[in-house]
Formats: C-alpha cells, sequence, structure tokens
C-alpha cells in the first residue's frame, strides 16, 4: 500500500489530461501541517516555470482534471499553485484496516512474471557486503559494511526482490604464503591448527615479525604464495585450514549481531583466481589494457584531471602479479553473467570510491557489466571516537569487533538490573543481548550512511530518543497491553476517532514509501527515523486516548486494540529489516 503512489498516479493523470507534458512529475509529498491537508502536489511549479505560464491558473486545470472520489474529501489550491489533498477518513480507514490482514503490512510484493498484474517485476540483486580480510579477527571497521548490507538485504527480500549475498572475503594475496609458512612451522612443533590461530591478530603479528626480522622466513614466505597459486596440494592444505578457522571467527560475530550472512555466501578473493588471466587478455585484446614499463594498465581518459591526464588503473603489476582491481573486474562479469544480476550493490568504506568508480568504467568499456545491469557502490562514513579520531582503543590500537559487542551487552545488562532487580538470569542474558545489539546496531544504521558519526555509549543505550531500547521498549509495552486485557491478539476492525488515531493511520500506510527507498538509495537510517516517528506517534495516542480504562466502550476498546497490534506487527518488521529483535517484557 502506498498512499503516495497512488496520488502520483492520479496527479499525473490530471497533469496530461490539462495539457501538461507526460513526463511531468507531480511532486507529491506529506503535508508539514494538517490544515494544508494530508499531502500536497507541488509540481505544477516547476511545470509552469517551464511552460513559462501563470502555475496559479495551471494547477485549476489540473484540479478540475483531478479524479480523487472517494480518496480525498477535500482539494483545495493554495498560494501560487500548491494543491492540497485531504484524504477521506473512510477511505483512510479501509486502508489502514487491510494491511491490518495483511502478512507484509501493506508491502506488494515483487512478482517473476508481472503479466496482466500491477505490480512490480522481481529483480535479481547481487549485494556485496561485511567482506573482512581471514587474515585478521573482524575489528570495528567491519561493522557498517556488515550491518548496513544486511539491512539493504532484508529490505530487498521483504519487497520480494531475490537476492544473492557476496560476501567477498580477502581470502588470497602474498600475506597468505607468510600465514601459510608460519602454520607450517606451528604444526611441525605439534601444535593444533585451532590452538595456533584461536588469536588470529597475534598470529598475524608473529607471522609478520618474522618475515620483517627473521632470515630466511620472507623467502619461504614468497615461496608458499607461488606454490599456494599454482596449486600446490600442501599449500592449499594448509591454507584451507587458516581459511576455516578464519571463517569460523566471522561467523561467531555474524551471530553476535543476528546478521544473515551464511558460509554459503562467501565468495571470496581466491574464487576468482582461474579467471583473472583472462580477463587480463580479454582487456589487452579489446585494446582496452596496455603494457607500460611491464605492467598491464588501463589509462581512463572518461576520468582524465583537470590538466587532461587520464586515471591510471593498473590491472597487473609487472612481475605477473594481480590486485584487487583484476578480482573486481572478474566479479563484475561473473555477477552479471554467471549470477544473472539485474543490480549489484557493493558496501565499503569512502576511501574505494574512487577504484570502484575506476571498476565500473572499465568493465562497462569491456563488456563485462552490460548496460541494463545497475551498478552502485555505496560508500559509508567512519565511526570515530569523543575526540573526532577513527575508534581506537585508549592505546591507539584497533578494536576487535567482538570485544565491542561484548561490552555493548555487559553495560545493556547493568542498565536492566538497574531498572529491574528481580529479573531472573537467564531473562537477563536474553534482554541485555538483544538491547545491547540492537543499541550499537540502530545508533549506526540510524546515520545517514555517507556521514561520520560519533560513538557514545550512553546516547545509544538510552532508553529516550532515537535508539534501538526507546523502540524495543515501545513494542513490549504494547505486549503489556494485551497481557492486561488477557487477549493475545485481535481481529476487530479499526476505526479512526482521534487526531492521534489519523496519525498513526497516515504513518503506518507509509511503510512501502520507506521501503522503497531504502533500498532505491541503500539508506537504512530512513527506517530508523520511520520506527522512531511511529514510536513516537504511539507513545503521543497511549497517552490521549485511554483504551483498558474504566468507560471506555466495548467497540473503541477493540478498535484501540486491534490499532495497537498493527503498530507492534509493523515496529517488529521494522526492526527485524534493521537486524534488531524485539521481547515482549523489558
Amino acid at each position: 500500500m502506498n498512499i503516495k503512489n497512488i496520488l502520483a498516479e492520479k496527479v499525473s493523470a490530471a497533469m496530461v489530461a490539462a495539457g501538461l507534458p507526460a513526463d511531468t512529475n507531480p511532486a507529491i509529498s506529506l503535508s508539514n501541517r494538517p490544515q494544508f491537508g494530508d499531502y500536497q502536489a507541488n509540481g505544477v511549479m516547476g511545470a509552469a516555470k517551464k511552460l513559462k505560464t501563470n502555475p496559479r491558473e495551471l494547477a485549476t486545470k489540473v484540479v478540475a482534471e483531478l479524479d480523487l472520489d472517494g480518496i480525498a474529501s477535500k482539494i483545495e489550491l493554495a498560494g501560487p499553485g500548491f494543491i492540497n489533498i485531504h484524504l477521506d477518513q473512510n477511505w483512510l480507514t479501509l486502508q489502514l484496516n487491510t494491511i491490518a490482514q495483511d502478512d507484509h503490512i501493506g508491502v506488494t510484493q515483487r512478482v517473476i512474471e508481472p503479466k496482466g498484474s500491477l505490480q512490480e517485476q522481481q529483480q535479481t540483486v547481487v549485494v556485496d557486503y561485511s567482506a573482512p580480510n581471514l587474515a585478521k579477527e573482524m575489528h570495528v571497521g567491519h561493522l557498517r559494511s556488515t550491518i548496513i548490507g544486511d539491512a539493504v538485504v532484508r529490505a530487498l527480500e521483504f519487497r520480494g526482490d531475490k537476492v544473492i549475498r557476496q560476501n567477498h572475503m580477502g581470502d588470497w594475496g602474498t600475506q597468505f604464503g607468510m600465514l601459510i609458512a608460519h602454520l607450517s612451522d606451528k604444526l611441525a612443533s605439534n601444535e593444533v591448527a585451532e590452538t595456533a590461530l584461536s588469536d588470529l591478530e597475534n598470529f598475524y603479528r608473529e607471522a609478520k615479525v618474522r618475515f620483517d626480522n627473521e632470515e630466511g622466513f620472507a623467502d619461504r614466505a614468497r615461496a608458499d604464495v607461488v606454490k599456494l597459486q599454482s596449486g600446490d596440494a600442501g599449500s592449499a592444505k594448509l591454507w584451507q585450514q587458516f581459511i576455516d578457522i578464519s571463517i569460523a571467527h566471522s561467523e561467531e560475530i555474524y551471530s553476535k549481531l543476528n546478521v544473515s550472512l551464511k558460509r554459503s555466501d562467501i565468495m571470496g578473493e581466491s574464487a576468482y583466481n582461474a579467471d583473472l588471466s583472462v580477463v587480463i587478455d580479454e582487456l589487452m585484446a579489446q585494446e582496452i589494457a596496455v603494457e607500460d614499463q611491464g605492467a598491464k594498465v588501463v589509462f581512463i581518459d572518461e576520468m582524465a584531471n583537470k590538466d587532461g591526464d587520464p586515471s591510471v588503473f593498473i590491472v597487473q603489476k609487472s612481475g605477473g602479479g594481480f590486485l584487487y582491481a583484476t578480482t573486481d573486474l572478474s566479479a563484475c562479469r561473473y555477477r552479471s553473467g554467471k549470477l544473472a544480476a539485474d543490480r549489484i550493490i557493493i558496501f565499503t568504506d569512502a576511501r574505494q570510491s574512487l577504484h570502484f568508480k575506476q571498476v565500473e568504467v572499465v568493465a562497462r568499456k569491456a563488456g563485462f557489466l552490460p548496460e541494463h545491469v545497475d551498478y552502485d557502490h555505496c560508500p559509508f562514513g567512519m565511526m570515530m571516537g569523543n575526540d573526532g579520531k577513527p575508534f581506537k582503543t585508549r592505546t591507539g590500537g584497533t578494536i576487535k569487533l567482538a570485544a565491542l559487542l561484548d561490552e555493548a551487552v555487559s553495560r545493556a545488562s547493568e542498565l536492566i538490573k538497574e531498572k529491574n532487580p528481580d529479573i531472573s538470569t537467564a531473562e537477563l542474558a536474553e534482554i541485555s543481548t538483544k538491547v545491547g545489539i540492537g543499541a550499537v546496531k540502530f545508533a549506526d544504521l540510524s546515520k545517514n550512511r555517507t556521514s561520520d558519526y560519533i560513538f557514545n555509549w550512553k546516547t545509544m543505550l538510552s532508553f529516550e530518543g532515537a535508539t534501538a531500547p526507546y523502540l524495543q521498549y515501545a513494542y513490549s509495552r504494547i505486549h503489556s497491553i494485551f497481557v492486561k486485557a488477557g487477549v493475545t491478539q485481535t481481529q476487530a476492525t479499526i476505526a479512526i476517532i482521534e487526531p492521534q488515531e489519523k496519525a498513526l493511520a497516515l504513518k503506518l500506510l507509509q511503510l512501502e514509501d520507506v521501503i522503497d527507498a531504502v533500498i532505491s538509495e541503500c539508506t537504512p537510517n530512513l527506517l530508523c527515523n520511520y520506527l522512531y516517528e511511529l514510536a513516537s506517534l504511539y507513545m503521543s495516542f497511549y497517552e490521549a486516548c485511554p483504551i483498558l480504562k474504566e468507560g471506555i466502550s466495548d467497540e473503541v476498546k477493540a478498535s484501540r486494540l486491534a490499532l495497537c497490534q498493527l503498530i507492534a506487527k509493523t515496529l517488529k518488521q521494522g526492526l527485524d529489516i534493521l537486524g534488531i529483535e524485539v521481547m515482549d517484557r523489558m
């Protein structure tokens, strides 16, 4: 159910009937003030400017052609040409009760074959996110890619798209020769691989010290890389042990974060190894890449600097080694070809923006990325400490993601014990995990994706304002009303009577519009804002519209319980898309 789209279709038809071009944007937006209607159509202003005509006169013609019978109770002109639309209360009530009975809360499902259907066609969307380096444990720098990507994936699936997750893990490259050589020595001294790799950070540090200082070790490491890349069985076995244990570390994090990535979603750098030389051959054959000082390079004229010098994109090193560039070009071809993607979305930090722009330009020139495939690199900002610098430990080290999440749960546990000293150990563990992890995720997801943000424990764990605990509390508060009423659910009809009920109805009917915006722009913060506004409207409704109070009629009580049920369902679904869990009691 998308009121905005319904109105846009109707206003567009009226604009065409009034003589405006068919591609005129009706510019439908929510009204900021109830006295100016529920929605506004502001497209006449821009159209009148283009046509060099009086906007008020043009708006009058559009209104005369506008057929909103049964949808709007009043249409009025305002100012130089704004069209204010007051929705009919009966129509609004009907739509609200319709979505209340819908498993998808009014969010239309895209379909594989749209023939004979008004529904949109399902897309195949490949989403590349998380992508930790398996040579090290996941740290706070991996948080944003992992949870932003997962929220967008869940939104796509909720809308009905076919989503193929691609966890582009760093499991290849020169550092693995160093790590394999070090692991080989550990196993030779009768250590068990799981024990040796129990602390990946320490293992990597030890190997790096040996590589930099121990005579002969660097040569062994380089030789092991060559063996690995040439398919040596012994090197491959050691590499696989390292990979399996490293992946297990990542899976623990995904489980704690309530992220939907599975082992089957891994498509690491190594998966493209056999295709890299083919990519180079094709680039050379098409004369897109040229040899320059022994390396294979693409000079991208389309991205020339202000002096006219082309952007330089190295696809193979002079020694024959491949780079991220080569792997990402191979990934483009695999995803658009083998996976038949309609859209490819990649989440990395903003520092890689230039690289992925270069990848797209070269891939399109080479035919690895056909025109019909959308390619969206979605960069994100940094998590910062209170000092405005990248979030680190007090000693300046990298914060392990596992440690951050454990601390979140611990802090939540202390907070909940303070508020409820008699809570059982088991219930405390469950609630503190959901609150702590939810708080970290919501604090991140609620920020604009492209912005840096300050990490602050006190703010994110607050039960006031736009936080996960506030939304989780709103959900549990609704559940407590049903417990007090002695019912689990209701099939009652919702009646919109009070202004607070109408405000909630309008908000509840905006969910599809919000989900579509999240999907289009890859911006989960829009859903966070929506859920916070919904919860805030619910709190106002709760104060102004008694439900179980003595003197409230059975009909009103039933209607308000049904409205509460729909609000709870929407909050739960919205938080689930964000990967945040709710609980019946806090």
